[in-house]
């Protein structure tokens, strides 16, 4: 029924539904309310931070502070000039006036300030000889750094090896003569010192807390380039490139003319002098090295003191351990340095030290590779006693060495060639080996400077593949010393054929060990 009716005429049935459609059409309005979407409140998210920032170093401040220390050092020396062609006048000698005349048509050009032809002039007059001239000449360009107020500087000795003069450049501009207070090559520190006071210098760092990826910088002059700032990281520490000193790697650019100046840290702390770059073009190659300056300053105490370096010494040529060797000598790792001979009259002689015998430490400290030990002897004090403790036949011995002192440029030349022997060969070739031995006679023994052994005559297969030649002289086997062809084959005929074995021979003035495969 339209609603408009219900109003109308309005009956009991229809007064109640009349009654009801107003309280029914307010239902459906709200309901009708509640049916549109309401748009739902955000959830407030909470702002997540930013990643932090990698903020690249700034090396401005370092360079304000360590740059006014870092000094260019130029180098000079003497040279003979050659003296001039004339007749004693200004005048070029007639020759010389005709082989120019003949080969470019033209008159001999006069010497500055030279007297031209003239009537008075005598002919056919020789040069008269004149004493060659001495003129300084650069040669080369380096760099350093102030170590005090008062003037002393350091820098490599390769920068200042064979000058004549020496002269300091400082970052206002001064020049200044440098006298060279001493140098080392085998750690390539040098000092000079210049007369002046109030100059600015360096701090230097512990490179004990230089950490491998640390972010380091390096000041000098490449190319004759003043006060070139360069930066980098640590690629690596105690890199061994050398006898005396285990280096600083870096990937901080370093050209010639870099030598000698300064490793700073991010502190600006020395830690190390720039030395040697590896380089398959004479230009950097992204591989540096520094030497610490711990040890450079180690050097120059001496150098400044007694302007030499004192080290020790105790007579022994040495190789490194390899694993078969150590292995087949019953050690237990690859590790210490072998004795391959043994200086005639040297501490270790006097010691007992013995042609085979591996170092395992020295004054208590390992040895773990063959170059720890001149480092080791050569930091202790001529005189001085030390424990070294070798491994010979299976057992450690601990021997007293007092320590000799190192002699720079006294290496005696050693003879590699044995004499020939007289003796007849064995009756019979070794197969198993490939060698042909011979007895050493008492005359042998006295020439090689030996107690006992063989020698070898021919040396083929195994023992050619081992690195045996004709003229050595085999002094053990398997740890076992030999005296005759019968002990080293009683000898062989007890080891264990399926495994290698070492053989002790002497070459020359010098001993070493082989590595020789036994056939089954």
């Amino acid at each position: 029924m339209p609603f408009s009716k219900c109003v109308q005429s309005p009956s009991s049935i229809q007064k109640v539904l009349c009654g009801l459609l107003p309280v029914a059409l307010w239902c459906v309005s709200e309901l009708a309310q509640c049916a549109t979407p309401v748009q739902a409140p955000q959830a407030v998210v909470p702002a997540q931070s930013a990643p932090a920032a990698r903020v690249l170093p700034d090396f401005t401040d370092l360079v304000d502070m360590v740059g006014p220390s870092v000094v260019n050092i130029r180098t000079l020396e003497k040279v003979a000039t050659r003296p001039s062609i004339s007749n004693g006048q200004g005048e070029p000698d007639p020759e010389m006036q005709e082989l120019f005349r003949r080969f470019f048509g033209v008159p001999f050009p006069s010497a500055p300030g030279g007297t031209p032809n003239t009537p008075n002039s005598p002919k056919g007059a020789r040069p008269s000889p004149k004493a060659p001239e001495m003129e300084e000449q650069p040669k080369g360009v380096g760099s350093g750094f102030i170590l005090s107020s008062d003037g002393l500087i350091m820098t490599n000795a390769h920068v200042v090896e064979g000058a004549d003069e020496v002269i300091v450049t400082l970052t206002d501009k001064r020049e200044f003569k440098a006298k060279i207070m001493g140098s080392d090559k085998r750690t390539d520190v040098a000092l000079v010192k210049i007369n002046a006071t109030g100059l600015p210098s360096v701090r230097t760092g512990d490179v004990s807390k230089l950490r491998v990826g640390e972010w380091v910088m390096a000041i000098g002059s490449p190319f004759g380039l003043d006060n070139t700032v360069t930066a980098g990281i640590v690629s690596a520490k105690q890199r061994d490139t050398g006898d005396y000193l285990s280096f600083i790697q870096t990937d901080v650019a370093i050209n010639p003319g870099n030598s000698g100046g300064p490793l700073i840290n991010m502190r600006g702390e020395v830690v190390g002098i720039n030395s040697q770059i590896y380089s398959r073009s004479g230009g950097f190659m992204g591989i540096s090295f520094a030497i610490p300056i711990d040890e450079a300053l180690r050097v120059s105490d001496q150098l400044r003191s007694i302007g030499r370096v004192q080290r020790g010494k105790i007579g022994v040529q040495i190789g490194q351990v390899s694993k078969e060797l150590a292995e087949s000598l019953g050690w237990s790792k690859p590790q210490g340095a072998l004795v391959s001979a043994v200086e005639p009259g040297s501490p270790s002689e006097k010691a007992g030290i013995e042609p085979g015998d591996i170092i395992i430490k020295f004054d208590g400290k390992a040895i773990d590779k063959s170059v720890d030990l001149p480092r080791l002897v050569g930091g202790i004090k001529p005189g001085s006693k030390s424990v070294v403790t070798v491994f010979r036949r299976g057992q450690e011995k601990d021997l007293t060495v007092t320590v000799g002192e190192f002699e720079d440029d006294s290496k005696q030349s050693q003879d590699n060639t044995s004499p020939s022997s007289k003796n007849k060969p064995s009756s019979s070739a070794l197969s198993s080996l490939g060698l042909v031995l011979s007895d050493l006679s008492e005359a042998q023994k006295r020439e090689y400077k030996v107690k006992g052994g063989v020698r070898v005559e021919q040396a083929l297969d195994a023992a050619a593949k081992a690195g045996l030649k004709e003229g050595d002289v085999i002094l053990a086997l398997a740890n076992v010393e030999i005296s005759s062809i019968k002990e080293f084959e009683q000898t062989l005929a007890r080891l264990d054929k399926s495994k290698a074995t070492n053989i002790l021979f002497k070459r020359g003035e010098w001993a070493q060990y082989a590595i020789i495969r036994l056939s089954k």
